[in-house]
Protein backbone atom coordinates (compact mmCIF):
# COMPACT_ATOMS: atom_id res chain seq x y z
CA UNK A 1 0.00 0.00 0.00
CA UNK A 2 1.11 3.33 -0.54
CA UNK A 3 2.56 5.84 2.52
CA UNK A 4 -0.94 8.09 2.42
CA UNK A 5 -3.34 5.57 4.00
CA UNK A 6 -6.84 6.89 1.42
CA UNK A 7 -10.27 7.87 3.19
CA UNK A 8 -13.42 7.99 1.72
CA UNK A 9 -17.24 8.38 2.10
CA UNK A 10 -19.42 5.63 3.93
CA UNK A 11 -22.82 5.97 3.62
CA UNK A 12 -26.45 3.89 1.90
CA UNK A 13 -27.32 3.49 -1.64
CA UNK A 14 -30.62 2.58 -2.90
CA UNK A 15 -31.50 0.89 -5.97
CA UNK A 16 -35.35 2.14 -5.92
CA UNK A 17 -37.37 -0.69 -7.56
CA UNK A 18 -40.27 1.25 -8.75
CA UNK A 19 -43.23 0.69 -11.55
CA UNK A 20 -43.57 2.96 -14.81
CA UNK A 21 -46.57 3.94 -16.17
CA UNK A 22 -46.10 3.84 -20.11
CA UNK A 23 -47.17 7.18 -22.36
CA UNK A 24 -47.25 4.78 -25.43
CA UNK A 25 -51.24 5.04 -25.25
CA UNK A 26 -51.71 8.07 -24.17
CA UNK A 27 -52.11 10.60 -27.05
CA UNK A 28 -53.01 13.95 -25.67
CA UNK A 29 -49.77 15.19 -24.94
CA UNK A 30 -50.74 17.49 -21.92
CA UNK A 31 -52.41 14.32 -20.09
CA UNK A 32 -48.76 12.44 -20.93
CA UNK A 33 -46.95 15.43 -19.20
CA UNK A 34 -49.56 15.51 -16.28
CA UNK A 35 -48.82 11.68 -15.93
CA UNK A 36 -45.00 12.31 -15.60
CA UNK A 37 -45.15 14.43 -13.04
CA UNK A 38 -48.03 12.35 -11.20
CA UNK A 39 -44.89 9.42 -11.76
CA UNK A 40 -42.35 11.95 -9.71
CA UNK A 41 -45.25 12.53 -7.72
CA UNK A 42 -44.60 8.83 -6.20
CA UNK A 43 -40.99 8.88 -6.75
CA UNK A 44 -40.96 12.02 -3.95
CA UNK A 45 -42.74 9.82 -1.47
CA UNK A 46 -40.82 6.24 -2.01
CA UNK A 47 -37.46 8.49 -1.98
CA UNK A 48 -37.94 10.32 1.26
CA UNK A 49 -39.06 6.98 2.98
CA UNK A 50 -36.37 5.20 1.83
CA UNK A 51 -33.64 8.12 3.14
CA UNK A 52 -35.24 7.96 6.40
CA UNK A 53 -35.93 4.19 7.30
CA UNK A 54 -32.51 3.47 6.02
CA UNK A 55 -30.91 5.92 7.65
CA UNK A 56 -32.63 4.84 11.26
CA UNK A 57 -32.23 0.87 10.20
CA UNK A 58 -27.77 1.01 9.67
CA UNK A 59 -27.24 4.43 11.38
CA UNK A 60 -25.57 5.68 8.56
CA UNK A 61 -26.97 8.74 6.11
CA UNK A 62 -28.90 7.74 2.85
CA UNK A 63 -27.08 9.73 0.30
CA UNK A 64 -27.41 8.13 -3.13
CA UNK A 65 -31.13 6.97 -4.32
CA UNK A 66 -31.17 5.52 -8.47
CA UNK A 67 -34.22 5.28 -10.39
CA UNK A 68 -34.86 2.39 -13.42
CA UNK A 69 -34.47 2.96 -16.35
CA UNK A 70 -36.92 5.46 -18.23
CA UNK A 71 -38.89 4.94 -15.38
CA UNK A 72 -41.30 8.28 -14.93
CA UNK A 73 -42.06 7.15 -19.39
CA UNK A 74 -41.59 3.89 -20.89
CA UNK A 75 -40.04 3.55 -24.03
CA UNK A 76 -41.26 4.79 -27.36
CA UNK A 77 -42.72 2.22 -29.45
CA UNK A 78 -44.51 2.76 -32.54
CA UNK A 79 -44.25 7.13 -31.67
CA UNK A 80 -42.20 9.27 -34.45
CA UNK A 81 -39.13 10.77 -33.13
CA UNK A 82 -40.86 14.29 -33.44
CA UNK A 83 -44.16 12.39 -31.27
CA UNK A 84 -41.53 11.00 -29.09
CA UNK A 85 -39.70 13.98 -28.19
CA UNK A 86 -43.25 16.44 -27.85
CA UNK A 87 -44.96 13.61 -25.18
CA UNK A 88 -42.47 12.13 -23.60
CA UNK A 89 -38.94 14.16 -23.42
CA UNK A 90 -37.25 16.40 -20.98
CA UNK A 91 -36.50 19.92 -21.34
CA UNK A 92 -33.40 21.25 -19.79
CA UNK A 93 -34.83 23.77 -17.75
CA UNK A 94 -38.23 21.77 -17.81
CA UNK A 95 -40.54 20.76 -15.10
CA UNK A 96 -40.01 17.29 -14.47
CA UNK A 97 -36.09 18.10 -13.44
CA UNK A 98 -37.30 21.46 -11.56
CA UNK A 99 -39.37 18.45 -9.34
CA UNK A 100 -36.40 15.72 -8.91
CA UNK A 101 -34.30 17.95 -8.12
CA UNK A 102 -36.91 19.18 -4.74
CA UNK A 103 -36.55 15.55 -4.28
CA UNK A 104 -32.83 15.52 -3.70
CA UNK A 105 -32.36 18.89 -1.65
CA UNK A 106 -35.31 18.11 0.79
CA UNK A 107 -33.52 14.54 1.45
CA UNK A 108 -29.89 15.86 0.90
CA UNK A 109 -29.25 12.90 -1.34
CA UNK A 110 -27.88 12.71 -5.14
CA UNK A 111 -30.93 11.78 -7.46
CA UNK A 112 -29.69 9.70 -10.30
CA UNK A 113 -32.03 8.44 -13.01
CA UNK A 114 -33.10 7.74 -16.53
CA UNK A 115 -35.15 9.89 -18.53
CA UNK A 116 -35.44 11.04 -22.60
CA UNK A 117 -34.19 14.66 -23.23
CA UNK A 118 -33.75 16.81 -26.09
CA UNK A 119 -30.39 18.30 -26.00
CA UNK A 120 -30.64 22.06 -27.26
CA UNK A 121 -27.62 21.48 -29.36
CA UNK A 122 -29.43 18.64 -31.51
CA UNK A 123 -33.70 19.93 -31.71
CA UNK A 124 -33.52 17.34 -34.41
CA UNK A 125 -33.18 14.29 -32.24
CA UNK A 126 -33.54 13.15 -28.35
CA UNK A 127 -30.92 11.30 -26.63
CA UNK A 128 -31.67 8.72 -23.58
CA UNK A 129 -29.79 10.24 -20.79
CA UNK A 130 -28.64 9.15 -17.64
CA UNK A 131 -28.60 11.94 -14.81
CA UNK A 132 -27.54 12.77 -11.34
CA UNK A 133 -29.31 15.33 -9.67
CA UNK A 134 -26.95 16.74 -6.26
CA UNK A 135 -28.51 18.03 -3.17
CA UNK A 136 -28.51 21.25 -4.48
CA UNK A 137 -30.80 20.30 -6.97
CA UNK A 138 -29.03 21.06 -9.73
CA UNK A 139 -28.16 18.58 -12.48
CA UNK A 140 -24.38 17.39 -12.07
CA UNK A 141 -24.21 15.04 -14.36
CA UNK A 142 -25.59 13.90 -18.09
CA UNK A 143 -24.37 10.75 -19.62
CA UNK A 144 -26.16 10.35 -22.92
CA UNK A 145 -26.85 6.06 -23.48
CA UNK A 146 -24.01 5.72 -26.24
CA UNK A 147 -25.49 2.69 -28.43
CA UNK A 148 -28.84 1.80 -28.94
CA UNK A 149 -30.56 -0.64 -31.23
CA UNK A 150 -33.38 1.87 -32.18
CA UNK A 151 -32.79 5.12 -31.25
CA UNK A 152 -30.39 8.00 -31.73
CA UNK A 153 -26.86 8.37 -29.94
CA UNK A 154 -24.55 10.52 -29.82
CA UNK A 155 -22.11 8.42 -32.14
CA UNK A 156 -24.36 8.94 -34.68
CA UNK A 157 -23.95 12.87 -34.54
CA UNK A 158 -20.39 12.23 -33.58
CA UNK A 159 -18.32 14.70 -35.06
CA UNK A 160 -20.77 17.47 -33.78
CA UNK A 161 -20.89 15.94 -30.02
CA UNK A 162 -17.10 16.14 -30.19
CA UNK A 163 -16.59 19.53 -31.11
CA UNK A 164 -19.27 20.10 -28.37
CA UNK A 165 -18.77 18.53 -25.51
CA UNK A 166 -15.31 16.43 -25.96
CA UNK A 167 -14.49 12.93 -24.48
CA UNK A 168 -14.82 13.81 -21.11
CA UNK A 169 -18.70 14.86 -21.95
CA UNK A 170 -18.96 11.77 -23.30
CA UNK A 171 -17.84 9.52 -20.35
CA UNK A 172 -18.52 12.02 -17.65
CA UNK A 173 -17.67 10.98 -13.84
CA UNK A 174 -19.30 13.86 -11.08
CA UNK A 175 -16.62 13.97 -8.68
CA UNK A 176 -18.70 14.29 -5.07
CA UNK A 177 -18.61 14.31 -1.36
CA UNK A 178 -19.75 10.70 -1.74
CA UNK A 179 -17.27 9.50 -4.26
CA UNK A 180 -16.53 9.39 -7.94
CA UNK A 181 -20.06 8.69 -9.26
CA UNK A 182 -20.51 7.53 -13.50
CA UNK A 183 -24.00 6.23 -15.32
CA UNK A 184 -24.34 3.67 -17.83
CA UNK A 185 -27.61 2.80 -19.51
CA UNK A 186 -29.46 -0.72 -19.54
CA UNK A 187 -28.00 -3.06 -22.30
CA UNK A 188 -24.73 -0.79 -21.98
CA UNK A 189 -23.25 -2.81 -18.72
CA UNK A 190 -22.99 -5.84 -21.65
CA UNK A 191 -20.03 -3.71 -22.96
CA UNK A 192 -17.29 -3.56 -21.01
CA UNK A 193 -15.76 -0.32 -22.52
CA UNK A 194 -18.85 1.98 -21.23
CA UNK A 195 -17.63 1.04 -17.90
CA UNK A 196 -14.22 0.54 -18.46
CA UNK A 197 -14.00 4.46 -20.14
CA UNK A 198 -15.52 5.96 -16.88
CA UNK A 199 -13.27 4.10 -14.47
CA UNK A 200 -10.42 5.84 -16.45
CA UNK A 201 -11.60 8.64 -15.83
CA UNK A 202 -11.60 8.20 -11.67
CA UNK A 203 -15.04 6.39 -11.26
CA UNK A 204 -15.70 4.39 -8.07
CA UNK A 205 -19.30 4.17 -8.34
CA UNK A 206 -21.46 3.09 -11.65
CA UNK A 207 -25.18 3.27 -11.75
CA UNK A 208 -26.49 1.36 -13.79
CA UNK A 209 -30.35 2.28 -14.45
CA UNK A 210 -31.88 -0.72 -16.24
CA UNK A 211 -35.51 -2.30 -17.10
CA UNK A 212 -34.64 -5.85 -17.91
CA UNK A 213 -36.55 -9.00 -17.64
CA UNK A 214 -36.23 -11.01 -14.13
CA UNK A 215 -35.58 -14.39 -13.88
CA UNK A 216 -34.35 -16.66 -10.53
CA UNK A 217 -31.69 -17.61 -13.53
CA UNK A 218 -28.21 -16.04 -14.49
CA UNK A 219 -29.34 -13.60 -16.69
CA UNK A 220 -26.34 -12.11 -19.34
CA UNK A 221 -27.07 -8.81 -17.92
CA UNK A 222 -26.73 -10.42 -14.18
CA UNK A 223 -23.52 -11.95 -15.31
CA UNK A 224 -22.37 -8.99 -16.86
CA UNK A 225 -23.04 -6.89 -13.46
CA UNK A 226 -20.89 -8.89 -11.59
CA UNK A 227 -18.04 -9.03 -14.30
CA UNK A 228 -17.87 -5.32 -14.51
CA UNK A 229 -17.68 -4.77 -10.69
CA UNK A 230 -14.95 -6.82 -10.58
CA UNK A 231 -12.50 -5.97 -13.27
CA UNK A 232 -12.80 -2.41 -12.30
CA UNK A 233 -12.81 -2.90 -8.65
CA UNK A 234 -15.77 -0.50 -8.42
CA UNK A 235 -19.72 -1.09 -6.77
CA UNK A 236 -22.43 -1.17 -9.03
CA UNK A 237 -25.83 0.41 -7.99
CA UNK A 238 -28.62 -1.40 -10.62
CA UNK A 239 -32.26 0.07 -10.12
CA UNK A 240 -34.53 -2.27 -12.42
CA UNK A 241 -38.15 -1.48 -13.42
CA UNK A 242 -40.89 -3.30 -10.58
CA UNK A 243 -43.05 -3.38 -13.57
CA UNK A 244 -44.02 -1.26 -16.66
CA UNK A 245 -47.97 -0.71 -17.10
CA UNK A 246 -50.47 0.39 -19.39
CA UNK A 247 -48.38 -0.82 -22.41
CA UNK A 248 -49.01 -4.15 -24.77
CA UNK A 249 -46.46 -5.76 -23.05
CA UNK A 250 -47.11 -8.17 -19.43
CA UNK A 251 -46.51 -5.38 -16.85
CA UNK A 252 -43.76 -7.65 -14.99
CA UNK A 253 -41.76 -9.07 -17.85
CA UNK A 254 -39.24 -6.65 -16.85
CA UNK A 255 -39.70 -6.48 -12.63
CA UNK A 256 -37.27 -7.31 -9.40
CA UNK A 257 -33.23 -8.09 -9.89
CA UNK A 258 -32.49 -3.76 -8.30
CA UNK A 259 -29.29 -4.93 -6.69
CA UNK A 260 -26.10 -3.37 -5.48
CA UNK A 261 -22.89 -5.18 -6.53
CA UNK A 262 -19.16 -4.41 -4.30
CA UNK A 263 -15.74 -5.08 -6.33
CA UNK A 264 -15.83 -8.75 -5.75
CA UNK A 265 -18.44 -9.16 -7.70
CA UNK A 266 -20.54 -10.02 -4.48
CA UNK A 267 -24.44 -9.01 -4.52
CA UNK A 268 -24.66 -7.00 -1.42
CA UNK A 269 -28.43 -6.69 -1.69
CA UNK A 270 -31.40 -7.42 -3.84
CA UNK A 271 -35.43 -6.83 -4.43
CA UNK A 272 -36.86 -9.90 -5.23
CA UNK A 273 -40.01 -10.09 -7.93
CA UNK A 274 -43.21 -8.98 -6.51
CA UNK A 275 -43.84 -5.40 -6.87
CA UNK A 276 -41.53 -2.11 -5.89
CA UNK A 277 -39.02 -2.41 -3.38
CA UNK A 278 -36.43 -0.60 -1.34
CA UNK A 279 -34.81 -3.84 -0.38
CA UNK A 280 -31.71 -3.13 -2.51
CA UNK A 281 -30.05 -1.14 -0.19
CA UNK A 282 -26.73 -1.59 1.18
CA UNK A 283 -24.33 0.93 2.83
CA UNK A 284 -20.89 1.53 0.65
CA UNK A 285 -17.58 2.38 2.10
CA UNK A 286 -15.40 4.61 -0.61
CA UNK A 287 -12.67 4.32 1.83
CA UNK A 288 -12.14 0.41 1.39
CA UNK A 289 -12.69 0.62 -1.98
CA UNK A 290 -9.76 3.30 -2.04
CA UNK A 291 -7.79 1.76 0.13
CA UNK A 292 -8.07 -2.13 -2.59
CA UNK A 293 -6.92 -0.16 -5.86
CA UNK A 294 -3.82 1.35 -3.73
CA UNK A 295 -2.95 -2.20 -2.59
CA UNK A 296 -0.01 -3.73 -4.41
CA UNK A 297 -0.66 -7.11 -5.48
CA UNK A 298 -2.30 -9.40 -7.93
CA UNK A 299 -5.34 -8.51 -7.03
CA UNK A 300 -4.95 -4.99 -7.82
CA UNK A 301 -5.86 -5.52 -11.85
CA UNK A 302 -7.05 -2.52 -12.27
CA UNK A 303 -3.62 -1.16 -11.73
CA UNK A 304 -2.29 -3.61 -13.74
CA UNK A 305 -4.20 -2.84 -16.98
CA UNK A 306 -2.45 -2.37 -20.13
CA UNK A 307 -4.47 0.09 -22.25
CA UNK A 308 -1.64 0.57 -25.09
CA UNK A 309 -2.02 -3.27 -26.19
CA UNK A 310 -5.58 -2.48 -27.50
CA UNK A 311 -5.22 0.88 -29.14
CA UNK A 312 -3.95 0.08 -32.54
CA UNK A 313 -6.35 -2.53 -33.12
CA UNK A 314 -9.70 -0.51 -31.00
CA UNK A 315 -8.34 2.60 -33.99
CA UNK A 316 -8.10 -0.21 -36.86
CA UNK A 317 -11.83 -1.70 -36.45
CA UNK A 318 -14.37 -1.29 -38.63
CA UNK A 319 -17.76 -2.64 -37.12
CA UNK A 320 -20.40 -0.12 -36.48
CA UNK A 321 -19.51 3.63 -37.97
CA UNK A 322 -20.16 6.84 -36.31
CA UNK A 323 -21.62 9.66 -37.93
CA UNK A 324 -24.91 7.86 -39.19
CA UNK A 325 -27.39 10.95 -38.61
CA UNK A 326 -24.82 13.73 -39.88
CA UNK A 327 -25.14 14.84 -43.67
CA UNK A 328 -21.53 17.32 -44.46
CA UNK A 329 -22.26 17.94 -40.94
CA UNK A 330 -25.90 18.72 -40.44
CA UNK A 331 -27.80 16.52 -38.29
CA UNK A 332 -30.58 14.40 -39.73
CA UNK A 333 -33.97 13.18 -38.50
CA UNK A 334 -34.01 9.69 -38.52
CA UNK A 335 -37.17 9.17 -40.47
CA UNK A 336 -38.45 6.15 -38.57
CA UNK A 337 -36.85 3.37 -36.57
CA UNK A 338 -36.52 0.80 -39.84
CA UNK A 339 -33.45 2.98 -41.09
CA UNK A 340 -32.10 1.50 -37.35
CA UNK A 341 -31.97 -2.16 -38.86
CA UNK A 342 -31.03 -1.55 -41.96
CA UNK A 343 -27.94 0.24 -40.94
CA UNK A 344 -27.26 -3.38 -38.32
CA UNK A 345 -28.14 -5.51 -41.56
CA UNK A 346 -24.81 -3.23 -43.44
CA UNK A 347 -22.71 -3.86 -40.69
CA UNK A 348 -23.46 -7.61 -40.49
CA UNK A 349 -22.97 -7.52 -44.19
CA UNK A 350 -19.42 -5.62 -44.33
CA UNK A 351 -17.88 -7.81 -41.67
CA UNK A 352 -19.06 -11.14 -43.45
CA UNK A 353 -16.83 -9.59 -46.48
CA UNK A 354 -14.47 -8.83 -44.04
CA UNK A 355 -14.25 -12.83 -43.02
CA UNK A 356 -14.34 -10.97 -39.35
CA UNK A 357 -17.83 -13.38 -38.42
Amino acid sequence: MTDQEPVGPEFIAVALQVSCYGLNLISDVSEARARMMESIKTIEGYATTASNFCEWFYGVPVRLVALPEYAVTGFPMQETPAEWREKACFAYDGPEYEALGKIAQDNDIFLAGNVYEVDPNFPQLYFQVCFIIGPNGDVILRYRRLTSAFEPTPHDVWDKYLDIYGLDGVFPVAKTEIGNLAMIASEEILYPEFTRMHVMRGAEVIIHPTSEPGSPQLTIKEIARRARAVENMAYVVSPNSASIENIPIPAYTCSAMSKIVDMHGKVMAEAGQGGESMSANAVLDIGALRRARRRVGMANILSRQAYGLFADSYAQADHHRANFLLDEGEVVEPPNRDVFRRRQAENIERLIKAGLI
